[in-house]
């Protein structure tokens, strides 16, 4: 599931890859990239985009064939090493009620040719942090 930004508001520090993006889809365009080189997602990725992805109304930009699905990777404080795949705004609203900071990865994928792109990184301070830094 993707997420806007007023979603996860917690300051600055959204980091958005659009540009990353177009760059590397022109390269490929070219000839310059092989389009074997970009559509080597993990398979646990491609899972994710078929079964718990949120459907997008971006067409794969390699294929061309199929729409890419947004999957959200949460990293941070308590959760697994490899991240956890939120697929819900609870899990969101959970992990804002606490003290800690987060980090959301929403990655596009195509589960027919295998592309894959981090979109953007965005930012998710639990309350605790936020007192914090508005006191300080």
């Amino acid at each position: 599931m993707s997420f806007s930004v007023d979603m996860l508001r917690g300051g600055a520090g959204v980091v958005d890859h659009q540009l990353s993006r177009r760059a590397l889809i022109n390269e490929v365009k070219r000839g310059r990239i092989s389009k074997d080189s970009v559509c080597d997602a993990h398979p646990e990725l491609i899972r994710a985009a078929r079964n718990i992805g949120e459907p997008s109304k971006t067409l794969c930009p390699i294929c061309e064939e199929v729409n890419v699905a947004l999957v959200t990777y949460v990293f941070g404080h308590g959760l697994p090493k490899n991240g956890k795949c939120v697929t819900d705004r609870r899990d969101i609203m959970k992990l804002q009620r606490t003290s800690h900071e987060y980090a959301a990865y929403v990655v596009e994928a195509c589960p027919q040719c295998r592309w894959h792109h981090l979109l953007r990184v965005l930012p998710i301070v639990g309350r605790g942090r936020r007192r914090a830094a508005q006191e300080g």
